[in-house]
């Protein structure tokens, strides 16, 4: 449980600067290159992402069990999952769902945390989407008092919101059909 703590700690932490720190970030890209900031900070998420991965796996190995959630919550998760992955293909393709919504990704977070608490009851579990949903809220609230960074994204179109859609369905099916199992370890359809 400790690998995996400290790499959601660090990998949540490095995320945060901008939320907590936002001066001392400008004032350290402006000492040491934007450059260098990109890639300190990119080593040290893929480090911790990878900590947390591998934690998370261990501690899954000897599970501490805080709630049983029902069966149905499996089901409410499988529809709660369903706008998640065009969310977060919204966020790079411009149109009506990014500019309604203004943080599709932060919002694909919140509802993929939220809806993943409510289908699992062990603690690292609770620590792992908890943290995730208390990053993304925060997040979202510090977007009120900061400029918002430049996000690379596809050109406008008023075809990008039927290219998230489709695209982030597509991608929902194969991950929920395939990918979860083999990166999860567990399949997540009910056939």
């Amino acid at each position: 449980m400790t690998l995996f703590v400290v790499g959601l700690v660090l990998f949540l932490g490095i995320h945060s600067i901008a939320i907590v720190a936002p001066d001392w970030r400008q004032r350290t890209m402006g000492r040491i290159g934007l450059r260098a900031w990109k890639g300190t900070y990119t080593v040290i998420s893929l480090l911790s992402f990878g900590l947390m991965v591998y934690g998370y796996g261990l501690a899954r190995q000897d599970p501490v069990l805080i709630y049983t959630p029902p069966l149905w919550m499996r089901h409410l998760t499988l529809l709660l999952m369903i706008p998640v992955f065009p969310l977060v293909h919204a966020a790079y393709l411009p149109g009506r769902i990014k500019a309604t919504l203004r943080h599709p990704m932060l919002v694909a977070i919140k509802v993929w945390a939220l809806a993943h608490l409510l289908a699992n009851g062990m603690l690292a579990d609770l620590l792992l989407f908890g943290g995730f949903l208390a990053w993304a809220v925060a997040d979202r609230i510090s977007f009120k008092r900061r400029t918002q960074p430049d996000l690379r994204t596809a050109p406008p179109s008023k075809y990008n919101d039927l290219i998230a859609i489709v695209t982030g369905l597509i991608a929902y099916a194969i991950f929920a059909k395939w990918l979860h199992l083999l990166f999860v370890g567990v399949y997540p359809l009910p056939f």
